[in-house]
């Protein structure tokens, strides 16, 4: 499916101070969102309770991973994963990111590293199978996330879709979405916010079960999954 054209404006901030607007699709995707996760949560517990001890044995760290992102109306709420990097996590990066100029381009330019020196052994094999994201069910519970929606950003995130951010401030971040059945970090920084315009300007409950659909294989190939 082609994506909607990028309406950004590359440096111009976006503002988060926003009046308290109906998420898209209102309470048809809310409620389609509360009974999945409910229904996902309870088939799960017995994987979710396996990943957290062996993320707890791993190492003995902590077993969850809290991370500020921007939600609906610009509200900022705790992302849950599973951890997957090292406790200090933020140390080893600014170290390795001052040893390498290119790696620090590549981070400026998509937060992310192909080659992260703070993911563990455990943690290699959870986000590629994107099962780190599965403690993004109680997100979800909680109102803070969608099944579908954008890919939750920071706020520094944010600042690179321009005028664009209208769109991703519409909607609940989701634990999957176009993005993610697009060959998530294979694909450019611009044709992520695109999908996300063209999303929110084609949401339909239908929309939301064929992308559904489409995780599993997505997930199963683990293409773009860093």
């Amino acid at each position: 499916m082609k994506p909607a054209q990028r309406a950004l404006t590359q440096g111009e901030k976006p503002d988060l101070a926003r009046d308290e607007l109906p998420a898209i699709g209102g309470v048809w995707k809310r409620c389609f969102d509360v009974c999945g996760a409910l229904a996902g949560l309870i088939a799960l517990s017995p994987l979710l309770l396996m990943l957290a001890a062996m993320v707890k044995l791993s190492d003995g760290g902590s077993v969850l991973y809290r991370h500020g992102r921007i939600g609906r109306n610009g509200k900022v709420f705790d992302c849950l994963k599973f951890r997957t990097m090292v406790p200090n996590g933020d140390e080893v990066l600014a170290a390795y990111l001052a040893q390498h100029p290119e790696a620090r381009e590549e981070w400026l330019a998509t937060r992310k590293l192909k080659d992260d020196p703070r993911v563990t052994r455990l943690g290699v094999v959870l986000r590629r199978l994107s099962l780190d994201e599965l403690p993004q069910i109680l997100n979800i519970l909680q109102g803070d996330m969608s099944i579908v929606g954008p890919r939750p950003v920071v706020k520094k995130e944010l600042e690179l879709y321009g005028k664009a951010a209208s769109y991703y401030l519409n909607s609940r971040p989701g634990l999957t979405g176009l993005w993610q059945i697009s060959g998530r970090n294979d694909v450019s920084y611009d044709q992520r916010v695109a999908y996300d315009m063209h999303y929110v300007e084609n949401w339909s409950i239908v929309f939301d079960m064929k992308i559904i659909l489409r995780t599993v294989p997505a997930v199963c190939m683990a293409r773009g999954s860093y």
